[in-house]
């Protein structure tokens, strides 16, 4: 079998989508770079799974245009050599020489032959087969760093091909009751898919591994760093321009503007190097080691007719507090660690339903005034850059994507349980408007609140008129609210792309609060529409004023008290 090549460089194994209807074309790494601006986006498996690639195309990018610029020279300040065509700072480092090269990358609208050259000098790497094989080990390699008990000779430590498929993700011991496959094709995938379901469970691995590798001090599995995130992203109208956007060359968390050399998991050379640097657990310092970082030592062994057995050790987790050469997660503060820090946010099962807009505050900056809590991720900061920079129109229309595999919850296993996606788009001069204390995202912060208490006094109308009818559980309020956001979804999101930098500001807030209205008294009324004698009559309730009788009428006109009441006072 080491005879096989599959190389990545070279071969077909990257779905695109290449027009509006959805055509599928599977492209080689060249051919991606090389047509980028002709594909719309990724069209894998899974939006999870478009976004690891995504982030290994990223980090090709990251790498080549950080020694290279737009003319495929290297910059004044670096000595490449020509054989590894790895950099060496030897002058100051000028990050507006990184500027100027992705202005007139995107002003080209398409990729230099400095990406294609990086490729071929790798390709090595590359292929999916040999004695260096795309994101997996040798087996001697594999057993050096693993228990003598779990080498590949013993069996131990096998991962099945079902479980890494995400749509799937079944393990022997808990089936998939809804999988798109039966028993019989779980485990069977062509050879392109297999490198694309790779690649995403080096980012999303859960916990269930049992095999470790071998190292001084005793740790415990960690996740795969993207399943770590909330993660986002900035999608463009092209697959060219969503590579664009988010190509992070100057990173503004760097406060003494240093270059650090970019890194991915192929440059280490032997993977004892990789593995040892990751025995220390030191977060990396260049985008491009994260974005290409193992969760697993995998090796595979294939059998006479080609079929795979995976081999999967996990590998020290490195800290994530105050890693803010992250660029594609939103963050949380922690005031009570010490120092406190800042921690990647996860979405949860809890709040997956929760749609993005409704946390608008996490996605940008709304309070440049009150510093120490919030953070916003990387890559906004980096749009924000290019469009002061006047590199993007003021008037673009930035969309930004999130993607989050929210796990089961279970400490155990952290199996992924759902895939949640959701958007926001909206101009660019809106987003990063700086007009004081009436700048657009904090007004827009303002009126996400305001909705958010008349979706409580929602909320509570629904809850009251379940007590009215004898029921003494939240279940239908909840269920209720729920539906009520999501009636809020689309509304909410279309005002939020109509807004422009010149609109009469308190017009459009106007707008959008009679709106806002409108669908909480409507909703109310065809909750209410068909009420019950029970609803009608009332029942007997107790309060601070003694006893009275409450019925669905009441409730009614409490709820459009609150809401004109809320909504006076802005």
């Amino acid at each position: 079998m080491n005879e096989r090549h599959f190389n990545l460089v070279t071969d077909p194994w990257i779905k695109v989508i290449t027009d509006q209807s959805g055509t599928i074309k599977t492209v080689s790494l060249t051919d991606l770079f090389a047509h980028a601006q002709d594909y719309q986006q990724l069209g894998g498996e899974t939006a999870a799974q478009d976004l690891a690639v995504l982030r290994l195309l990223l980090a090709i990018l990251q790498t080549v245009y950080s020694r290279f610029n737009a003319d495929d020279e290297a910059y004044d300040w670096l000595e490449v050599d020509e054989q590894t065509l790895q950099a060496t700072l030897i002058d100051d480092f000028d990050s507006d020489d990184l500027v100027t090269t992705w202005s007139e990358l995107y002003s080209a609208g398409h990729f230099s032959e400095a990406v294609s050259k990086y490729l071929q000098r790798y390709a090595d790497r590359f292929d999916f087969f040999g004695p260096h094989a795309f994101y997996q080990v040798t087996a001697e390699e594999y057993d050096r760093f693993v228990p003598a008990k779990k080498r590949v000779a013993t069996g131990s430590g096998t991962v099945a091909i079902k479980q890494i498929n995400r749509t799937i993700s079944e393990s022997n011991n808990s089936p998939a009751l809804f999988a798109p496959k039966t028993d019989e094709f779980k485990n069977q995938l062509d050879l392109p898919e297999l490198v694309r379901w790779i690649i995403m469970y080096q980012n999303y691995t859960g916990v269930t591994d049992k095999t470790k590798i071998e190292t001084d001090d005793k740790f415990s599995v960690g996740m795969g760093w993207l399943y770590r995130l909330n993660p986002v992203y900035a999608r463009g109208n092209s697959l060219f321009e969503t590579l664009m956007l988010n190509l992070v060359l100057v990173n503004k968390d760097d406060v003494d503007d240093e270059y650090h050399a970019q890194r991915p998991v192929w440059e280490f050379g032997e993977t004892s190097n990789y593995i040892q640097e990751r025995k220390r657990q030191i977060p990396p310092d260049n985008i491009a080691e994260l974005y290409t970082a193992w969760s697993r030592l995998l090796h595979i062994e294939w059998d006479d007719d080609g079929v795979p057995t995976i081999f999967s050790a996990g590998i020290p987790p490195f800290n994530p507090a105050n890693l803010f050469v992250e660029p594609m997660t939103t963050w949380r503060y922690d005031p009570k660690a010490k120092p406190p820090e800042f921690r990647p946010e996860r979405l949860r099962k809890e709040n997956m339903d929760v749609a993005m807009w409704r946390h608008f505050g996490r996605y940008v900056d709304t309070n440049r005034e009150k510093k120490g809590d919030g953070h916003q991720p990387g890559v906004v900061t980096w749009l924000q850059q290019l469009q002061e920079k006047e590199l993007i129109p003021t008037n673009k229309m930035v969309t930004l994507q999130a993607v989050a595999v929210v796990s089961d919850g279970n400490a155990t296993s952290q199996s992924p349980a759902a895939e949640v996606t959701d958007d926001i788009t909206i101009d660019a001069g809106v987003l990063f408007d700086t007009v004081g204390a009436i700048r657009w995202p904090v007004r827009i912060e303002d009126q996400i609140n305001l909705t958010q208490d008349l979706g409580r006094f929602y909320w509570r109308f629904i809850n009251r008129v379940s007590r009215i009818r004898g029921f003494d559980d939240t279940n239908l309020a909840n269920a209720e609210g729920a539906k009520f956001y999501s009636r809020l979804n689309e509304p909410f999101k279309n005002w939020l792309a109509s807004l422009r930098p010149n609109d009469d500001r308190e017009g459009k807030i106007a707008q959008w609060q009679a709106q806002l209205r409108d669908l909480v008294i409507d909703s109310a009324r065809a909750f209410s529409a068909a009420p019950s004698p029970r609803d009608i009559s009332g029942t007997v309730v107790s309060g601070d004023k003694g006893e009275r009788v409450d019925n669905i009428f009441l409730a009614f006109n409490s709820l459009v008290y609150s809401v004109n009441k809320r909504l006076k006072e802005g």
